[in-house]
C-alpha cells in the first residue's frame, strides 16, 4: 500500500483528494491547520479508520520533519495555502505561509526520500494576460498581481531547484476558479458559494466590479482527478487545469439565478484587489501530457454546488 501526504487536507480540495486517494487503497496522511480547513470536512476520510491519519499542523512548524520522517510517504500533495484575498491585506504572513511553508515541507520530503511533490498553483500566477485563452509558456513573462499569486510563483522556481539538486520530481497543476461541494459557505465561500448563499436567502448577490471580468470556472471532482493523474505523470512539467471556458461574472450569476429561482440582478460592489479582466486557461497540454480533460459542464456543476449549499443552510 503506496503512503500519501496531502497538505490542506481538510480544506476543500484536500478533503475531496483524501477521500479518492483512499478509495483507490492507499494510504493518506492529511496535514491541515484547520484556518480554513475544517474537521467536518474529513468525516469521510475518517471512516477508512487506520489507512487515514490526520495531524492538526501548521506546514511551517518544526514537526513535520517529523510527521514525513515516521509516515515517509511516496509522495506529496501541497494544497495548503491562505485564501488570495488576505494575501494582499498581509504579504508578510501570506509569504511566511506560502514560501516559507513550502520550503520547510520540502527539506521535509527531500529528507524522507519523497520521490515527488504536486503543487496546486493558481491562475493569478499569470497575472493580467494579453492573449487567450491563456498557455503554460506565457508564465515566463507573467506578472503576478497580489502576493498569493507571487509566492505560488515563486514555489515553482523552488520546485526546480529541489528537482535538480535534492531529487524531488514534481508536476504542479494551476488551477482555474474552483468550486462545488463543501466549500465553506461562511468562512471561504468563493466566488460561486457566496453568490449562492445570498441568493439562497433572498438577497442580491454582490459582484466586485462591472460584472464584466471573466473567469474560467472547474469543477472540484475535475480538478481532484488531475491531481491523482498527476502522481506518476507530467513530471517536471506545469500544466493548466480549468473548464476551459470563459464566463463572465454576470452570466455566472444568471445561470445561480436559473437554478435557485432567484430574479434580482447582481448588486455592484467595489473591484478586488489585483483583480484580472479576463481569464481562460489552454488546457490542452493537461490533455498531452497527463490525460486529463474536464467532464462536468458548468451548468451541472453549478446545480450539484447549489444542492450541497442547501444541505448545509
Amino acid at each position: 500500500m503506496s503512503t500519501v501526504l496531502v497538505t490542506g487536507g481538510a480544506g476543500f480540495v484536500g478533503s475531496h483528494l483524501c477521500e479518492r486517494l483512499l478509495a483507490e487503497g492507499k494510504r493518506v496522511i492529511a496535514v491541515d491547520d484547520l484556518s480554513t480547513g475544517r474537521v467536518a470536512n474529513i468525516a469521510e476520510a475518517r471512516a477508512y479508520g487506520a489507512q487515514f491519519t490526520f495531524y492538526s499542523v501548521d506546514v511551517c512548524a518544526e514537526g513535520m520533519s517529523t510527521i514525513l520522517g515516521r509516515h515517509r510517504p511516496d509522495l506529496v500533495y501541497h494544497l495548503a495555502a491562505r485564501p488570495e484575498a488576505r494575501s494582499v491585506l498581509d504579504p508578510r504572513q501570506d509569504a511566511h505561509a506560502s514560501v516559507a511553508g513550502l520550503l520547510n515541507l520540502l527539506e521535509a520530503a527531500a529528507a524522507a526520500g519523497v520521490g515527488k511533490v504536486v503543487l496546486a498553483s493558481c491562475a493569478s500566477v499569470y497575472g493580467q494576460a494579453r492573449k487567450f485563452p491563456v498557455r503554460e509558456t506565457m508564465l515566463a513573462g507573467a506578472r503576478p498581481k497580489t502576493p498569493g499569486a507571487i509566492g505560488k510563483r515563486l514555489a515553482e522556481e523552488y520546485l526546480r531547484f529541489y528537482e535538480r539538486f535534492r531529487g524531488v520530481d514534481f508536476t504542479v497543476l494551476v488551477l482555474a476558479t474552483v468550486y462545488g461541494p463543501r466549500r465553506d459557505p461562511a468562512g471561504d465561500p468563493g466566488l460561486v458559494g457566496s453568490a449562492a448563499v445570498r441568493m439562497l436567502a433572498g438577497e442580491r448577490p454582490i459582484v466586485r466590479g462591472d460584472g464584466h471580468q471573466t473567469r474560467d470556472f472547474v469543477f472540484v471532482d475535475d480538478v481532484v482527478h488531475a491531481l491523482a493523474l498527476a502522481a506518476d505523470r507530467g513530471s517536471g512539467r506545469v500544466l493548466n487545469v480549468g473548464g476551459g471556458v470563459e464566463t463572465s461574472v454576470n452570466a455566472l450569476c444568471h445561470m445561480l439565478g436559473e437554478i435557485i429561482g432567484f430574479r434580482g440582478e447582481p448588486l455592484p460592489g467595489p473591484p478586488e484587489a489585483g483583480d484580472v479582466r479576463r481569464m481562460v486557461l489552454d488546457i490542452e497540454q493537461a490533455g498531452l501530457e497527463i490525460g486529463w480533460r474536464p467532464w462536468t459542464h458548468l451548468e451541472d456543476g453549478l446545480a450539484e454546488t447549489v444542492a450541497s449549499i442547501r444541505e448545509q443552510l
